[in-house]
């Protein structure tokens, strides 16, 4: 059975993908990782060189502690073992955008080793009864991280925006130098959707522990995947394809996507997959052929001669181990045991690290956090979305939304009030205690005498409705809540509305 680019992969009886991502992440540091140049970002180009990251002749590079700080705090977060000793290596390899002719970076025996990412439980059994049954049982799936190691990027080759662009490429070495790690996935991925999954994880824990910005567009998270198709139950792996500078989540899931079918069609139409390097073109949705691997490995690696062993003693990682912050799974299942809130609203919630700090404020603040929840997820975060802005531009802090949850919880106010209370707080750009008290401090009417005037008039004005639920459609009763509701421009309490509607409806 032949799949195609759009079929989805993970129901095909006789093939399984099996998936392995590099990462490449930039560290957030001020100055390269071996020179005091500037990492910022949009610089104009080649400003931030020198003879060290020019690779000139007889520059020496030195290691900058403060990338070998946040590499390793990184590491601990992805439960990797940290090497007490490990060792730079040249990885030797020709390209316009290198001047040394060699990357510095590690080779047998990296910073870290042996961690993990959990990600939610896989749907990849779904054309498989055994596997079907597994799955529906299995809430989360480990993949491993087989190393972090530390090294320095590349230039970067430019073929637009200068004149003859058409016929020249310009070399900016600005991010030569750059401080970077890598992080090599086992190959334990078993669809695209767990790669995004993956992907998503691990750039949620490295924004929460501060050390890049994570920032794809910019190139601070790069990411090529390795991928290879077999035979169902085969152990042996197949010949993979590595697909190279994909710049979303979104489009590596797609690439995977095609690329599995691409080769489980080659394969069933009798021919061999070609170990290569493969493009993703996003508006065609399909992969190409970049360059042939002869080899496993296209580079030759020797021992940096000009840096010592880097030696992560105990007392450094010890150190370093106290900057580690409380990671988002843990933090999540905190949430819920201390605010009685659900795993779907710990999830949301802790969706970066900014939302969680302040949800937690609130929270602690509020009489009922599981309102506080309700109310970011259902009021401020749809009102965010729609306007495009992010949480730490919101006009109603996270105080602001404990201040009308106690409001609602004491029944001062109804929904209906909040909702216009809020839309009136993103109008003004104000929080919502100042619009409070500039709307006079508004209450939900609880006066019976006025509310059963109005109900009459209801009633009164309904004679059709009254009927139909005299007849016995019940239903009709929300008819009248909302009637009575209008009329009373949203000010009185549902709650004594119902009970009072019942009584007159008998």
């Amino acid at each position: 059975m032949a799949t195609t680019a759009a079929t989805s992969i993970a129901a095909h009886p006789r093939f399984e993908p099996v998936i392995g991502l590099e990462v490449h992440i930039q560290l957030l540091t001020a100055t390269k990782i071996f020179c005091s140049c500037s990492t910022r970002f949009g610089a104009p180009p080649n400003s931030n060189v020198c003879p060290v990251c020019l690779g000139m002749p007889g520059a020496l590079p030195v290691l900058n502690k403060k990338v070998v700080e946040f590499a390793t705090l990184a590491a601990m977060a992805l439960q990797c073992r940290i090497n007490d000793t490990s060792i730079f290596a040249r990885k030797n390899y020709f390209y316009p955008d290198l001047p040394k002719g060699y990357q510095i970076s590690q080779y047998d025996k990296p910073l870290a080793e042996f961690g993990y990412i959990q990600i939610p439980g896989s749907k990849t059994g779904e054309g498989n009864q055994e596997l079907r049954t597994e799955n529906r049982e299995l809430r989360t799936k480990k993949i491993g991280i087989t190393r972090v190691h530390l090294e320095e990027d590349a230039g970067k080759s430019l073929h637009e925006g200068f004149p003859d662009a058409d016929e020249k490429t310009a070399i900016d070495l600005n991010r030569t130098g750059v401080p970077l790690i890598e992080i090599v996935s086992e190959p334990d991925i078993a669809s695209p959707d767990e790669a995004y999954q993956y992907l998503t994880r691990l750039k949620e824990i490295i924004l929460y522990t501060g050390v890049s910005d994570c920032n794809m567009e910019e190139g601070s998270l790069r990411c090529d995947a390795n991928v290879s198709v077999r035979p169902r139950g085969q152990k042996e792996f197949g010949t993979k394809a590595e697909i190279k500078n994909v710049n979303s989540f979104r489009f590596i899931r797609e690439a995977l996507e095609y690329e599995i079918g691409r080769q489980i069609d080659v394969i069933e139409s009798g021919g061999k997959i070609t170990q290569e390097t493969r493009l993703y073109n996003a508006n065609e949705g399909k992969t190409y052929s970049m360059r042939s691997k002869e080899q496993a490995h296209d580079y030759r690696y020797f021992p940096e001669p000009d840096l010592l062993p880097l030696v992560v003693d105990e007392k450094w990682k010890a150190e370093i181990a106290r900057a580690l912050p409380e990671l988002p799974e843990a933090r999540r299942a905190r949430m819920v045991k201390d605010y009685g809130i659900t795993e779907y609203d710990a999830q949301v919630l802790t969706f970066s690290k900014s939302l969680a700090d302040q949800f937690e404020e609130a929270a602690r603040a509020a009489k009922n956090p599981k309102r506080v929840a309700n109310l970011v997820q259902s009021e401020l975060m749809g009102r965010l979305k729609s306007k495009g802005v992010e949480i730490e531009q919101s006009p109603i802090s996270m105080r602001g939304v404990a201040a009308s949850a106690d409001l609602v919880e004491a029944g001062t106010i109804s929904g209906k009030m909040l909702k216009d209370l809020y839309d009136l707080c993103f109008e003004r750009g104000k929080d919502f205690p100042a619009v409070y008290e500039e709307e006079g401090r508004p209450q939900q009417s609880t006066d019976t005498s006025a509310l059963e005037k109005i109900i009459d008039e209801i009633l009164a004005a309904n004679p059709k409705q009254l009927e139909q639920y005299r007849a016995g459609k019940k239903t009709m009763l929300g008819f009248f809540v909302g009637q009575v509701m209008k009329a009373s421009k949203g000010q009185a309490s549902p709650q004594i509305v119902n009970e009072l509607l019942t009584k007159k409806l008998g």
